[in-house]
């Protein structure tokens, strides 16, 4: 009975290591997926730079930041209501109110402080900043491991964002550096925003996306809500604007914002913080194209190398990594 007890256990040893692999094709299948995910909220999330770009000179930055956010709340509570979710928040609601203020509220304040100054490309192009933001804070609040490939493909979408700069139509002067500070303001934010809502929100049994989603933006809109008023009092509108401001109010706050947190939550359960925010190395180049498409800002082939070197990026921070034997 012994030495048959060893053949059976010796002879199932080869089948378990063998069935504890990954299946090369559902993997593919899975990274595919969250591939088209991460392109499709990038070609959104560029979009929105422009619909800033459109808005913000003239209703001014914290009355298109709170419309932004209240538009994106809006939407999502018409869309709860009609699939008739489950208003379970599992006793998270404050959590996702808060997260609301640091991955929705501050950031639109800021992009839409920096849409006044710099043209829709150029924010897109600094919101690139966002995945060496998630590995730094990763690495220095969380615990988070930075890989060669990691380092590597940080330090060349970096790069890819400096060429595509230099090739830009903005002076280098004070005007650029304080747009650019306020978006980094906002990068900060969605770094610090992913791994906080890994840990509260995913690592503790999760949530519905779209309740995560519409609570954050609620949380936003309460947090901009002082700051629409205040401003108001202080510098109100000459002109509340036409049918195109408004439709762009729409656009940022419906697809750009609501439709865009859904799939961004998805992709933090997935897929994880850092990699979730590498789709902001493929915002530049989509906010680049629509601001040529829609508001004729300059297009020219020295946009094309710092596209590759993004693109490459972008490949070199999410590829699995080689497991060794």
């Amino acid at each position: 009975m012994p030495n048959i007890r060893k053949c059976n256990a010796d002879c199932q040893k080869p089948a378990q290591r063998q069935h504890s692999r990954p299946h090369p094709a559902g993997y593919f299948a899975l990274r595919t997926a969250d591939l088209l995910r991460l392109l499709l909220l990038a070609a959104i999330w560029g979009a929105s730079f422009l619909f800033m770009r459109v808005a913000a000179p003239v209703l001014g930055s914290m009355p298109t930041a709170f419309f932004r956010a209240s538009f994106g709340a809006l939407g999502l509570l018409a869309l709860l209501l009609l699939l008739r979710s489950d208003w379970d928040f599992r006793g998270k609601l404050r959590i996702c109110l808060g997260l609301g203020v640091i991955n929705a509220g501050l950031p639109s304040a800021m992009y839409c402080l920096a849409a006044l100054i710099l043209p829709a490309g150029y924010s897109a192009i600094f919101n690139a900043t966002t995945p060496l933001m998630g590995v730094l804070i990763g690495a220095l609040f969380f615990h988070e491991g930075i890989t060669r490939s990691k380092a590597a493909g940080v330090f060349l979408g970096l790069l890819g964002v400096a060429v595509l700069t230099r090739t830009g139509p903005v002076a280098f002067d004070m005007q650029l550096l304080l747009g650019a500070g306020a978006c980094l303001v906002a990068t900060t934010c969605y770094g610090f925003a992913g791994f906080l809502t890994r840990r509260w929100i995913g690592q503790q049994g999760g949530l519905d996306n779209r309740l995560t989603a519409f609570a954050s933006l609620a949380g936003a809109s309460l947090f901009l809500l002082p700051l629409f008023a205040g401003s108001l009092a202080l510098q109100p509108p000459p002109s509340w604007g036409g049918i195109e401001v408004w439709l762009s109010l729409a656009g940022l706050g419906l697809v750009c914002t609501a439709f865009a947190y859904v799939l961004y939550f998805r992709l933090l359960a997935d897929i994880g913080p850092i990699k979730a925010s590498t789709t902001t190395f493929l915002i530049p180049p989509f906010g680049v194209l629509w601001g040529a498409l829609l508001l004729g800002e300059p297009l020219s082939w020295a946009y094309l190398p710092g596209c590759v070197l993004i693109g490459l990026a972008l490949w070199l921070v999410v590829r699995p990594s080689v497991a060794r034997t």
